[in-house]
């Protein structure tokens, strides 16, 4: 009965201990809000901006697709120019991280 209660208390701890955590050159323990360049290429236009973005809840769950051919299929664009990301965490509960590509 003992190593029971005690199984349960390891388990509740390492699960109430999971946070979110989300991609960024830097990041707050408390919030983390911040824009960052991604990828450059020579092409000369960006009128057109498309995005994709995942989600993590507690750090259990993540889903969604941020890769940079689902931002650019979104705004219909064939040439990148550039490519940046936004990163967003509040206090490890729920992060975000979004791709804008941004072309023609």
């Amino acid at each position: 009965m003992k190593m029971k209660k005690i199984l349960i208390a390891v388990g509740m701890s390492l699960f109430l201990s999971s946070c979110a955590i989300v991609q960024s050159p830097v990041s707050g323990f408390i919030y983390t809000d911040l824009k960052a360049p991604f990828a450059v290429t020579d092409n000369s236009q960006s009128s057109k901006v498309g995005t994709a973005e995942v989600k993590s809840i507690l750090g259990i769950v993540a889903q969604g697709d941020a890769s940079i051919e689902k931002a650019a299929k979104s705004a219909g664009i064939t040439k990148i120019h550039h490519v940046d990301y936004h990163a967003h965490n509040i206090i490890g509960i729920v992060a975000t991280f979004k791709v804008m590509v941004y072309g023609e």
